[in-house]
C-alpha cells in the first residue's frame, strides 16, 4: 500500500497558518488579535506553538512591529498554498455549484495591478463561471453598465462623486503626488503634469487641488494607461497623481514640502445589476473579500 502523507510527522493546524499569515500581513500581534478574534496573549501562544512544531523562530520582534525571519519567509509560500488548497477543497463540496458568465468591467490601471490575483482565486473556487473582463476608463464603464452591456463594474471616484450613491465602496486609499526620487520636476514653473485622458477622476482632482492652491501648472504628458505616465515620471519630466499603494522606487511620494497641495482619498466603487445572476453575486462577494484582504495587507505594511 502506498504510504499516506501525514503519518509520523507533526501537522500544523489551519488556525496556526491563518494567524501566521495575518501577522505577516498586518505586521502586528495586536492587530492580528482583533482580526482573528483572539487576545494578543492567545496569538502569542499560537506562534509559540508553531515555532515549537517547526523547531525554528518565524518572527523577529522590533518594538511594536514584527517581521518574518528567514525561516518565516520560507514558511509563507507553503502557508498560502496550503490554505488556498484547503479553501478549494471545502468549496468543492460545501459551495453550491455556480455556473454562467460574469460580464465584468474595471479601470485599466486596476486591471493590470490586482485583477490577475482576483481572477485566479475566483477560478479555483468557481471553475464553472466564465468571467468576461472589460478594461476601460470609469466614465466608459459607467455607460456600458447603464446600457446593460456589463453586469458588474468597478469605478474610481472622488468622495464627493455621485457614483458613491450608485454602488458600494469596496476600497479607499490616499491619492498622492508622485515624482522621481531626487528629481526636480516638482520645482518647475509651471508644474508639468503627467495625467490620464479627460474624464479621469484623478486628473480632475489634481487640477482642482492645484487651482485651489493657486499653483501654475500645465498638462505635459497624457496617457490612458498609468505606464505611460510613469515613463514621464521616471524621466523626471513631470509629476502625477497616483494611488499611494502603487508608489515604489525609483518613484517617491511628494507633499507640501515640495510645494504641492494635498489630494485626499479616492474610492473604488462597485456596482452590479439589480437582477444579476448567482455567478455575478458570487464574483461580487469575491471582489469585496479580496479588497478587504488587500486593505489589511496595506495596513500591515504601514504599521
Amino acid at each position: 500500500m502506498e504510504k499516506i502523507p501525514g503519518f509520523g510527522i507533526p501537522l500544523i493546524d489551519m488556525d496556526l497558518y491563518r494567524t501566521f499569515l495575518t501577522i505577516n500581513e498586518t505586521g502586528s500581534f495586536s492587530k492580528t488579535a482583533d482580526i482573528v478574534g483572539r487576545t494578543p496573549s492567545a496569538v502569542s501562544m499560537q506562534i509559540k506553538k508553531l515555532e515549537e512544531l517547526l523547531d525554528a523562530s518565524v518572527f523577529i520582534r522590533e518594538g511594536r512591529s514584527v517581521r518574518p525571519t528567514p525561516e518565516g519567509e520560507a514558511l509563507l509560500g507553503y502557508a498560502r498554498r496550503i490554505l488556498m488548497l484547503n479553501e478549494e477543497a471545502v468549496s468543492l463540496f460545501r459551495s453550491p455549484e455556480v455556473e454562467g458568465e460574469v460580464r465584468f468591467g474595471a479601470p485599466s490601471d486596476f486591471g493590470t495591478r490586482l485583477l490577475p490575483n482576483f481572477l485566479s482565486r475566483f477560478a479555483r473556487t468557481h471553475p464553472g463561471v466564465n468571467v468576461d473582463v472589460n478594461l476601460d476608463g470609469s466614465p466608459n464603464l459607467m455607460e456600458k453598465f447603464k446600457s446593460k452591456d456589463l453586469d458588474l463594474i468597478l469605478m474610481t471616484a472622488r468622495p464627493d462623486s455621485e457614483l458613491v450613491k450608485i454602488g458600494e465602496i469596496v476600497f479607499t486609499e490616499p491619492l498622492v503626488w508622485v515624482g522621481l526620487e531626487g528629481g526636480i520636476a516638482y520645482d518647475r514653473d509651471p508644474l508639468p503634469l503627467a495625467v490620464s485622458t479627460s474624464g479621469c477622476p484623478w486628473r480632475r482632482e489634481a487640477r482642482a487641488a492645484l487651482d485651489k492652491a493657486g499653483k501654475n501648472y500645465r498638462i505635459s504628458y497624457t496617457s490612458f494607461h498609468s505606464a505611460g505616465q510613469e515613463a514621464a515620471l521616471v524621466a523626471d519630466l513631470a509629476v502625477a497623481p497616483f494611488p499611494a499603494s502603487v508608489v515604489e522606487p525609483p518613484l517617491q511620494i511628494l507633499d507640501e514640502r515640495h510645494g504641492l497641495p494635498e489630494l485626499g482619498n479616492y474610492h473604488i466603487i462597485m456596482a452590479q445589476r439589480g437582477r444579476a445572476g448567482r455567478a455575478t453575486h458570487a464574483f461580487a462577494d469575491h471582489v469585496v473579500e479580496c479588497f478587504r484582504e488587500f486593505s489589511m495587507g496595506m495596513q500591515g505594511s504601514v504599521g
